[in-house]
């Protein structure tokens, strides 16, 4: 019952995708192990990026368990969370998500973990939580990179502490770009700071190359509050960015940074 319900909601997000001619470009995705535990690190830009992963892989006949922020639990889509075995996260106390998460890869799952914890303003990848890392060396799962670009421009983050939650933008012929890294191991004695700082720096440099791609550009003169200001978009810089992110003590700080042109 819980993978017929998870398949019938993806093929109701297919239906909602072609509505909107939204296209999902995927590459990578044979990278992704075809059984065991999988560890999913994700880079975070618009609310509906576990969409977007969810259909780049799809031609992997892999489902994948996300972990979510646990406010959602609590609206009428809790029940179907729960069903699809999705995992909700409090930010006060993760460690129930990190001990569900890692049943779940002792189950054999895959499982989708957004070390960011939240959207940079910036949209440029900020400083991470190292619970992706962690669940790799504890349970031996591959670690598997994965980036996401161009869901921002549908539904992206806030601009300000005491703005709105943002709404989502109805635009039709838009494209989001999911690129699958291939598998890391992570060895019982990695260090969790320099992993998850490698994992950083990895995840950024192929934002880079998405952000740049000609479809992803703002025409000239656009206001572009979903493009990066050092490419010229109007998005807040990183440092007015971080100020936004409220991120845990335990957050590894960055050491990567977006290439600039």
């Amino acid at each position: 019952m819980t993978d017929r319900t998870y398949r019938a909601v993806i093929a109701a997000g297919k239906v909602a995708l072609r509505g909107l001619d939204l296209r999902v470009r995927s590459q990578g995705a044979e990278h992704l192990p075809a059984d065991g535990p999988v560890v999913l690190a994700c880079n975070h830009v618009s609310f509906p990026d576990f969409l977007y992963v969810g259909q780049a892989l799809l031609g992997t006949g892999r489902l994948v368990r996300f972990l979510c922020r646990a406010d959602i639990w609590d609206s009428p889509a809790g029940r179907l969370m729960e069903t699809m075995r999705h995992v909700p996260v409090d930010r006060e106390a993760p460690a129930a998500a990190y001990l569900r998460a890692r049943s779940l890869l002792r189950e054999g799952e895959v499982v989708c973990v957004f070390p960011e914890a939240g959207i940079s303003a910036a949209y440029a990848v900020r400083a991470m939580m190292p619970g992706a890392v962690a669940l790799a060396r504890e349970t031996g799962a591959p670690l598997v990179p994965v980036t996401v670009w161009g869901g921002q421009r549908l539904w992206g983050q806030k601009r300000s502490l005491d703005a709105p939650f943002p709404r989502p933008e109805v635009a039709r012929g838009r494209t989001v770009d999911v690129v699958v890294g291939a598998p890391w191991r992570v060895p019982p004695d990695a260090d969790l700071v320099g992993t998850t700082r490698r994992l950083g720096t990895t995840l950024q440099a192929t934002l880079d190359g998405l952000q740049r791609l000609p479809e992803h550009r703002p025409r000239p003169g656009e206001w572009a509050p979903w493009h990066p200001a050092h490419l010229g978009g109007d998005a807040l810089d990183r440092q007015t960015s971080y100020a936004l992110d409220g991120m845990p003590r335990s957050a590894v700080t960055p050491t990567w940074s977006p290439a600039v042109e």
